[in-house]
């Protein structure tokens, strides 16, 4: 209720404490004011504030007394004072209210403050621990280049050390060689005088023994020319007779045309018995040039093997697959044409001619051998490049193999792999006249089936093939790529062959440590994906040669699965060398099942 008595805080209002007007005064004389102006001229900027603070106004209190007095007078005067009441209260409250929110501010802040000085605090630990850190890595830089200082020190050192050395033997071995040159030179000088006195001596004495060297020279001569003379006249003598008594007899004459004539027709009669003599036996007992292996009987053979050649008479398998692991319905199909086989062969019948193509390793020639030995035939192996670089002696080495063949008395299969290399198609190949003669003469020794031998061709190819060659075979059998039951079959065979077995005897620096080898080996039948049999047994060999080259001689299950890592790398890296036309030349290489067409 400050505008109701007529004071003023600090500076003058400006309206009514309620915001109305206020009532006008009078004005403060001219006198006045220019006065009081000039004293306050007088006075510091401090000095005018506090003077202003502590001024009185009269008129406003008499204003003030005049508005009290109207109040009074009027009949609201007594709702006037409890609405300033309750407008003094309500000032309050929002004081304190005002007063709260600042404390509750001043809280606020503190607390944000906390904060602030909380996170300061983790910052400057955070830098701190950075610091240390890099103060720890910046040590760690410092010693490492100490330490390497240091070894280029010692390097220094050792390379200086070494030097020294260096130069210390150079010194040596120069001085020693000095002392052998020395040493060779005056023996050297030694040997030449010796050699010298020698001379000198030997000298004088041919000079002493000159004139009887002479004689006894002359001697010689004389005998030897008397002897030679002696001789040339007995010989005239005894062959002048001999002439003179046989011109003289007409019998000697006849008996010695004769025994002329004899001996000339024996020598004749010898070199044709001996040219044929070798002849049949280079057809019945030796073995021709093309052929490069065979289970056929020949004495010299024998006598260079003798061991192998009891244990080839001795054995027997029953079973034409026997260490071979095909597809089932391939292995079904090949079991039959043994059984066929070996029937024709005990009734003496004609044999098919059979073709077998597919990727290399797959188990042609392996099971062209035992289907062979099941039968009871002898067999043996040719190679189609092998006929090429004959010329035209390939056409006589060719008659010469099917005339041997059919000297078996037991029966022959003649097994020709990479028949494809002379046996091509004579109208779109460019085919020297030596090859077209060869295929010609090949032709004509199998134009009809025939009891003494069975052919058998492997290609990986077949395309490649004459008309006439495959009007020549009765059945073809593709050999593909094992599958994932078949490989982890040759996978359990070739690790039972060549790690447990090795292992089980007992061999010096092999040992297998204990681990799952069925579900080993069916993991590795997953990796070799792709994988021929012949890679798979060549896998085999490398677990061994694993445990050979370790240190105490014993197999891991990791240094086995590396191998087969290995194996399966390599065999991904040569077919991605193929190149287009090898692939589609090998297309069977990509899998797919085996099957036999008739």
């Amino acid at each position: 209720m400050s505008w109701l008595f007529g004071y003023k805080s600090q500076a003058p209002p400006q309206g009514g404490g309620d915001g109305g007007p206020e009532p006008p005064g009078p004005p403060p004389s001219s006198a006045g004011s220019a006065g009081q102006m000039a004293g306050d001229a007088n006075l510091t900027k401090a000095e005018r504030k506090a003077m202003e603070a502590y001024r009185f106004d009269s008129s406003a209190l008499e204003r003030a007394a005049e508005a009290a007095r109207t109040l009074e007078r009027s009949k609201h005067a007594r709702e006037a004072l409890e609405l300033s009441k309750m407008q003094e209260n309500t000032r309050q409250q929002e004081y304190l209210a005002k007063v709260k929110e600042y404390e509750a501010h001043i809280e606020t802040s503190k607390v944000e403050q906390k904060r602030v000085d909380h996170e300061e605090r983790r910052k400057t630990l955070a830098e701190e621990t950075k610091q240390q850190q890099q103060r720890a890595q910046y040590q760690d830089q410092l010693a490492r280049k100490r330490y390497e200082e240091q070894l280029a020190q010692q390097q220094r050192v050792q390379e200086e050390n070494l030097r020294k050395q260096e130069e210390s033997v150079a010194k040596q071995e120069a001085m020693r060689r000095k002392t052998i040159e020395h040493e060779m030179e005056l023996r050297e000088k030694n040997k030449m005088k010796l050699l010298e006195a020698e001379l000198r001596a030997k000298a004088k004495v041919d000079r002493e023994n000159r004139d009887l060297t002479l004689e006894q020279i002359r001697l010689k001569a004389e005998e030897n020319r008397i002897t030679v003379m002696e001789g040339i006249k007995t010989a005239g003598s005894v062959l002048g007779q001999g002439a003179t008594a046989l011109l003289t007899d007409w019998n000697k004459v006849v008996t010695t045309v004769g025994g002329l004539s004899l001996l000339a027709l024996g020598v004749y009669t010898a070199k044709g018995a001996t040219g044929v003599t070798a002849r049949y036996v280079e057809a019945r007992i030796g073995k021709p040039s093309l052929v490069n292996e065979t289970s056929r009987f020949s004495l010299l053979e024998a006598l260079k093997h003798p061991i192998d050649t009891v244990k080839r008479l001795k054995h027997r398998p029953t079973d034409a697959l026997q260490g071979v692991v095909l597809q089932p319905k391939l292995e079904e199909r090949l079991r039959d044409i043994a059984i066929a086989t070996k029937n024709t062969k005990n009734n003496k019948g004609l044999y098919r001619n059979i073709l077998m193509h597919g990727p290399p390793g797959t188990g042609k020639t392996m099971f062209a051998k035992r289907l062979a030995t099941h039968s009871g035939m002898d067999y043996a192996i040719m190679t189609g490049g092998d006929v090429g670089p004959m010329g035209r002696e390939a056409v006589t080495a060719i008659h010469k193999v099917f005339d041997w063949a059919n000297t078996s008395r037991r029966g022959l299969l003649l097994f020709i792999d990479e028949a494809d290399a002379f046996l091509r198609k004579r109208s779109s190949e460019q085919i020297s006249e030596d090859m077209r003669s060869a295929l010609n003469a090949f032709l004509y020794r199998t134009g009809e089936q025939n009891p003494r031998f069975m052919l058998v061709l492997a290609s990986n190819t077949p395309e490649q093939f004459d008309y006439a060659i495959n009007d020549r075979l009765d059945e073809m059998v593709e050999f593909t790529l094992p599958g994932l039951e078949e490989r982890e079959r040759l996978i359990r065979l070739y690790f039972d062959q060549f790690v447990l077995q090795p292992a089980a005897e007992g061999k010096k620096r092999f040992k297998v440590e204990q681990w799952d080898y069925s579900a080993v080996c069916s993991r590795m039948a997953k990796m070799c994906e792709g994988m021929s049999g012949r890679e798979i047994s060549k896998l085999g060999v490398s677990w061994q040669a694993a445990c050979y080259a370790s240190e105490e001689g014993i197999l891991t299950e990791q240094m086995v699965l590396d191998r087969c890592e290995a194996a399966a790398r390599q065999h991904r890296q040569k077919m991605a060398w193929l190149s287009e036309q090898e692939k589609l030349d090998h297309k069977s290489i990509t899998g797919g099942k085996g099957f036999l067409t008739q």
